[in-house]
């Protein structure tokens, strides 16, 4: 093996999916020792891996234009790579110089996101996805969290369609109960993590303990200093979003509520799914496409997200 190992990694546009498969960059970094790395990613995707061990580049693809890619072309074509990793099976990486070439291939139905990435790099074992955040990175999300020795419980309830949408007097239940002066995190605090828009959505969560303790995050933190204020975290609970992945890379134990999403693909890896009567087949049927402005998550009880919740946190917890 060359003292150094040239790798670029192409990752996805998408940055749910992006997360989903960043256990196959951590494993590179964490196997090789003399690899660097140069990384692709859209405005959305780029900004997860800047912390990244031995990075020499950091690239932003701004479109998926013409031009855009010229101009991506222009700035790799002068290396020889030991090895392309590409997470969007782009025509680029197939005219590259290199020694090996590793591409994602079409989906596979009912397999898992995390899987299938592994399968990129034809791995006996599947890397959990995992996001390295640097001393500034943690140092800004600490700023808003302010950890000490209370424990923490944190929710994502925002979602990009309002059909994965779970109502958030569900959460404030299952916060009050968990939290409340009997509960398995009795005296902690609330970390709502998500995006500027929602605020409003959450409203009815940050009542549901005392506003001392509770952390608002939502629009306070990128995505990668939201990673890293989520590995304060006791448990995560959330919907079929970035953020859950996200706290499945901070290594959270994490319980997804699904609905019409597939969560043998995207449900929280190494985590638990929670889904009501309705299969994904059944919600099809009454919206096809799966993007009408519909609540499809009304079906599904608070009661069975908290009873998955007292189940992971009467566990002992894992030993390093």
């Amino acid at each position: 093996m060359p003292a150094r190992f040239s790798i670029l990694y192409i990752a996805e546009a998408d940055p749910e999916a992006a997360v989903l498969s960043s256990g196959v960059p951590a494993y590179l970094a964490r196997s090789m020792p003399n690899a660097r790395f140069t990384v692709v990613g859209s405005p959305q995707t780029a900004p997860l891996f800047a912390d990244m061990p031995r990075l020499d580049r950091l690239l932003v693809l701004e479109t998926e234009g013409r031009l855009d890619w010229i101009g991506l072309w222009n700035q790799v074509r002068d290396v020889k790579w030991n090895l392309i990793v590409d997470m969007r099976g782009t025509a680029i990486s197939t005219r590259l110089r290199r020694d090996k070439r590793a591409v994602r291939g079409k989906a596979k139905p009912g397999r898992h996101a995390v899987e299938q990435a592994a399968d990129v790099l034809t791995l006996d074992e599947v890397p959990a996805p995992h996001l390295f955040v640097s001393d500034a990175t943690r140092a800004a999300a600490d700023a808003v969290v302010k950890p000490d020795d209370r424990p923490i419980l944190a929710v994502g309830p925002g979602t990009d369609w309002i059909g994965k949408c779970w109502p958030a007097e569900r959460y404030s239940k299952i916060a009050a109960a968990l939290l409340g002066p009997d509960g398995p995190l009795a005296g902690g605090r609330l970390l709502i993590v998500g995006d500027e828009v929602d605020r409003e959505l959450v409203h009815t969560i940050r009542l549901s303990v005392a506003r001392a303790r509770v952390i608002e995050a939502q629009g306070r933190l990128t995505p990668l200093q939201t990673a890293a204020a989520l590995s304060h975290a006791s448990l995560y609970i959330g919907a079929d979003s970035i953020w859950t992945q996200l706290a499945v890379a901070a290594g959270v134990p994490s319980i997804g509520v699904y609905g019409p999403s597939d969560e043998t693909v995207v449900g929280p890896w190494g985590g638990v799914s929670v889904r009501g009567p309705r299969t994904l087949a059944e919600f099809r049927e009454l919206d096809p496409r799966l993007n009408q402005a519909i609540q499809h998550m009304m079906d599904l009880p608070a009661e069975r997200v908290l009873k998955a919740a007292r189940k992971i946190l009467a566990q002992p917890p894992a030993t390093p």
